[in-house]
C-alpha cells in the first residue's frame, strides 16, 4: 500500500508572517492525520522559518525549485547543497518553470539527479499544454517528460511523480477523473519500463490541476492515483485539511 501524499504548492503567494501563520493554522490538525503524508511547498524566504515551527512533526517541508550546481556563480539561485537539512521534497519541473522560464527536459533531469544526490526527494511533474491535449499528444508529451525527466537515473528511491495539465492548472478546469487516471496509469507503466515493475509500484502519482475538496475525492479514488499536488487549495488551511482528511478516508478507509 503507497502512502498516500498530498502536497501544497504556495507558489509566489504569502509574505513570511502569512506563510507562519498559514502553517500554523494547518500543523495541528495535519498532525493528527499521520496516514496521509502532508507536504508544505512555501516560497524559499519562509523554508527556514516554517522548518522551525515544524521541528518534530510529521508535516513535511518542501521547496518549490532549486539549481543543479551544488554552488558558484549563479545569481539568484539555490543549490540542493542549500536545501540539504531544510526540507524533505523539492518540485521540479513545473509546467510554470517550463514555460514561464523555459526549462528543458535536460534541465529538469539534471535537477532530479541532484536532488537525489543530496537526499532531496523530487516530486518531479510533467503535462501536456491544451493544444497538445486536442491535438492528441498527451502520451507523447508525458512520455517525453518522464523519460528525459529520469534519465540515467538508477535508484528512484524518494522519487514522487505528478501529472498536472497544464491547462488545468488555475484555470479552474481539472482534467476528469478517468482521464487522470489513463495518464497516471500511462506514467507508471513507463516507471516500469524504466526501473521495473516492483519500483513502479511503489512509486506514489500525484494528479494536480485546479484540485479542489469538491473534486479530491474522486480522483482519489481511481487506483493509481496517490495523491494531489495542491495550488491555490493550499492557501487556504481549511480546505487544505480538508483535502487531507478526504485522502485518509479513501486510502486508509
Amino acid at each position: 500500500m503507497r502512502t498516500p501524499i498530498i502536497a501544497g504548492n504556495w507558489k509566489m503567494n504569502t509574505t513570511l508572517p502569512q506563510a507562519l501563520a498559514l502553517a500554523r493554522a494547518m500543523k495541528e490538525s495535519l498532525e493528527a492525520i499521520p496516514q496521509v503524508e502532508s507536504v508544505l511547498c512555501p516560497p524559499f524566504i519562509s523554508l527556514a522559518a516554517i522548518r522551525d515551527l515544524l521541528q518534530g512533526s510529521p508535516i513535511r517541508l518542501g521547496a518549490q525549485n532549486m539549481y543543479f550546481q551544488e554552488k558558484g556563480a549563479f545569481t539568484g539561485e539555490t543549490s540542493p547543497a542549500m536545501l540539504q537539512g531544510l526540507c524533505h521534497y523539492v518540485i521540479l519541473g513545473h509546467s510554470e518553470r517550463r514555460h514561464i522560464f523555459g526549462e528543458t527536459d535536460e534541465l529538469v533531469n539534471q535537477k532530479v539527479k541532484a536532488a537525489l544526490t543530496f537526499g532531496l526527494k523530487p516530486i518531479l511533474c510533467a503535462g501536456e499544454v491544451l493544444a497538445e491535449r486536442e491535438a492528441g499528444k498527451t502520451r507523447e508529451v508525458v512520455t517525453r517528460q518522464v523519460r528525459g525527466g529520469l534519465a540515467g537515473v538508477k535508484d528512484p528511491d524518494g522519487l514522487v511523480v505528478a501529472y498536472e495539465p497544464v491547462w488545468a492548472i488555475g484555470t479552474g478546469r481539472a482534467a476528469t477523473t478517468g482521464d487522470a487516471q489513463e495518464v497516471i496509469g500511462h506514467i507508471r507503466h513507463l516507471l516500469a519500463e524504466v526501473f521495473g515493475p516492483p519500483a513502479a509500484q511503489a512509486i506514489r502519482i500525484q494528479y494536480g490541476g485546479s484540485v479542489t475538496r469538491e473534486n479530491t475525492a474522486s480522483f482519489l479514488r481511481e487506483p493509481d492515483i496517490d495523491g494531489a499536488l495542491v495550488g491555490g487549495a493550499s492557501l487556504r488551511a481549511e480546505e487544505f485539511v480538508s483535502i487531507v482528511e478526504q485522502a485518509r478516508a479513501i486510502k486508509n478507509p
